[in-house]
């Protein structure tokens, strides 16, 4: 398992030596969707490697594509990343820069470093060559830079069709790094701007827009993933020529990859729009909102995300491994008892009218959270798959038919006749209990045949549990459509009932032998819904 962090000791060291008196850091998401698992590792990591290292982080969104953006994704980010415990000190945008930006194409244009091309897109990537034939020069390359002056400002005043020109850096069109065979760094796009309506007809890339951002704000490390790599040229490139006062060093770092997990936005739009997930939020997705709405602590991705480190290398995570932080998360949860698949137990020799009230540990690790009172009377609710008519074998520690356990915190009772209806399926046990045996008495004169968990039959809430599944079932056959994938027994839902207490949205319980749930948005005075958070014991293997 890789937990280094390779950027850690190089911030560290460029302390030392005084390259840097603080560290700056951002993250700088498009905003054209939703944020997920991957991105945490991102903005976590960054977030901690300034602020443990004398310095602060800035948000900074990304927006030089206005066709994709959205302010609600602006909005859905901020919201994710605030929950996410992280703080920034400066909330930025990239087209806060616009007129910077533009000034300093000017200043490339000037220098011979930029030219604008007529070329159509097609023709872009036919004379740009691949990773076997060098490019070649497109016919509109020497342009004086009078010429090109004139050209970029009509660009700019909307004299030309969208499409028609772009502005290209002046690099190396033999170089074999595909970045620098002369990339486009601004495009027409006549679209309306979230942030700067309809001032810029205009729009700079984001290989061009990226490191100018970064200098204008003193960033000192510019951390990304594996894929940008190879842009780093460019980067460096674009810094220097554009006579940049700070000088950002890029660094990249291994993508956090999930296994069998859906990540890119264009199948997570798919599965919304299709209505094969509740939305952006859906606690089957790994978007930060879908784990905030199925019960994730935000505790718990921080753990997370600082124990797989910041590797120079990137795979597979198994999602055990995150569930295990999940877990340790949730060990202060307060325990209940809720009964998913419920069976009714009348137990005929209680007292009709009478309830009982059990004193009860809220979580025994932590006896400080105090105790709680769970009614019990003539009728409860046990799990359907804790009875069977005849025991199979000396394993099974459940209820059976003349079988005796004990109904956790209250008393031993004996399962002597069944009910059954038309279809042969299972409506009611017949039992009796030993009132000698109740729990905290000292009885030791038998022993159970298992201990199982209730829910009082009279006094309860009625609820809802949606057990979740893997979403997608097939990640490897890409002959198959993605339509086609999708499981769709993914989300089960089940209903029993719960102890009859106060439940707000987003509270965190462990229900005894079942697993951690939490309270889900679609409650309220009518239903109670419960979502799945994780099981209660871990599969993962390290």
């Amino acid at each position: 398992m890789e937990t280094s962090n390779f950027i850690k000791t190089i911030i560290e060291e460029d302390l030392k030596n005084g390259k840097h008196k603080e560290i700056i850091t951002r993250f700088p998401p498009e905003p054209n969707g939703f944020l997920h698992l991957g991105h945490a590792r991102s903005i976590i990591q960054n977030y901690h490697l300034a602020v443990s290292n004398n310095g602060y982080f800035n948000l900074r969104f990304d927006d030089t594509n206005p066709v994709k953006e959205d302010t609600v994704f602006v909005e859905g980010m901020i919201e994710d990343i605030k929950w996410l415990g992280v703080k920034w000190k400066n909330l930025l945008f990239a087209s806060d820069y616009f007129d910077e930006m533009y000034n300093r194409a000017i200043v490339l244009i000037k220098k011979g470093k930029a030219f604008v091309d007529d070329l159509s897109a097609e023709e872009i990537r036919e004379y740009r060559g691949d990773l076997k034939n060098p490019g070649k020069e497109s016919p509109y390359r020497n342009r004086t830079p009078e010429e090109n002056l004139e050209l970029f400002e009509n660009m700019k005043n909307g004299l030309y069709e969208d499409g028609s020109r772009v502005l290209r850096a002046k690099i190396d069109m033999a170089s074999p790094n595909m970045n620098l065979r002369d990339p486009v760094i601004y495009r027409i796009q006549r679209a309306y701007h979230h942030n700067t309506q309809d001032k810029w007809l205009i729009y700079p890339m984001y290989d061009y827009a990226h490191p100018i951002e970064d200098a204008i704000e003193g960033i000192t490390h510019s951390l990304c993933s594996l894929e940008f790599e190879d842009h780093r040229p460019l980067y460096d490139w674009v810094v220097k020529e554009c006579e940049m006062e700070n000088v950002p060093r890029q660094i990249e770092f291994g993508k956090l990859i999930m296994a069998k997990q859906v990540t890119g936005k264009r199948y997570i739009k798919q599965l919304v729009d299709s209505k094969a997930v509740i939305g952006w939020d859906d606690p089957r997705l790994i978007t930060i909102s879908g784990l905030r709405r199925k019960g994730v602590p935000s505790q718990a991705i921080t753990n997370f995300i600082l124990a797989t480190g910041l590797p120079k290398t990137q795979g597979e995570t198994e999602y055990e491994m995150f569930d295990k932080y999940v877990r340790e998360s949730l060990v202060e949860a307060k325990r209940i008892n809720a009964v998913v698949d419920p069976l009714l137990v009348e137990i005929t020799n209680y007292e009709d009218s009478k309830v009982e009230y059990l004193d009860v540990e809220n979580n025994r690790d932590f006896p400080e959270m105090g105790t709680r009172k769970v009614p019990f009377s003539k009728y409860v609710y046990i799990e359907r798959e804790d009875f069977i008519e005849e025991k199979p074998n000396k394993k099974w520690k459940r209820l059976y038919l003349n079988g005796e356990v004990r109904l956790m915190h209250a008393y031993f009772i004996k399962a002597n006749e069944i009910i059954k209806d038309e279809t042969g399926k299972i409506t009611k046990i017949l039992a009796t209990y030993d009132e000698l045996t109740k729990s905290g008495s000292g009885f030791t004169e038998r022993k159970p045949n298992g201990n199982i968990h209730f829910v009082d039959g009279t006094i309860n809430k009625p609820a809802t549990f949606r057990i979740f599944d893997d979403l997608v079932l097939d990640f490897e056959n890409k002959d198959i459509p993605f339509s086609e994938k999708i499981n769709k027994n993914s989300l089960v839902e089940k209903h029993g009932f719960v102890e009859a207490l106060e439940y707000n949205v987003l509270d965190r319980f462990q229900f005894a032998r079942n697993g951690y749930f939490a309270v889900d948005q679609d409650t309220n005075e009518e239903k109670l819904v419960f979502n799945e958070i994780v099981s209660l014991k871990s599969k993962f293997k390290r």
